[in-house]
C-alpha cells in the first residue's frame, strides 16, 4: 500500500516586494517579521522571476500565497502572474497608509506595518 504526502496542504507562502523605495524595503522587513512570527514561510520571489521550476512548482502547490508589494507598480505581482501563479492574495504597503518616497523606514514603521498586515490578512482570508 503506497502512502501519498500532500506535504504542501498547509504550506503558506510569503514574497515581498525589495525595490530601491523605501516601502520596498519596508514590504521586505514587514515579511521578514512576519516569517518569523510564523505567519507563513517566507519564499524567493527571485526564484520565481528567474523561472526556476522548482521555486514556480512549490509555490503553485502551496495552500496559501501572499505577496506584499511596496507600491501599485506591482512588481511582485506581476512576476508571479508572469510564471502562470494567479491563486495568491495580494496586499501594497501604500495601500495601508505609508507614502512611497516619504516613509523613514524604522523598526516602530516596520512594526505599524507588520500590524497592518496582519489586520488585512485576517480581512482576505490568508490567516485562515
Amino acid at each position: 500500500m503506497s502512502q501519498s504526502c500532500d506535504c504542501n496542504k498547509e504550506l503558506k507562502l510569503l514574497f515581498s516586494c525589495a525595490g530601491c523605495a523605501d516601502v520596498g524595503e519596508m514590504s521586505d522587513r514587514a515579511a521578514r517579521v512576519l516569517s518569523r512570527e510564523g505567519v507563513g514561510k517566507l519564499y524567493c520571489l527571485a526564484g520565481i522571476g528567474a523561472g526556476l521550476s522548482s521555486f514556480i512548482d512549490q509555490t503553485k502547490t502551496a495552500s496559501k500565497v501572499l505577496m506584499i508589494d511596496g507600491c501599485s507598480v506591482d512588481c511582485g505581482k506581476k512576476i508571479l502572474e508572469k510564471n502562470g501563479i494567479d491563486q495568491f492574495y495580494a496586499l501594497r504597503i501604500t495601500d495601508l497608509g505609508f507614502e512611497k518616497g516619504k516613509t523613514t523606514v524604522t523598526d516602530e514603521t516596520v512594526g505599524a506595518a507588520v500590524s497592518k498586515v496582519k489586520n488585512s490578512i485576517m480581512e482576505i482570508g490568508y490567516a485562515n
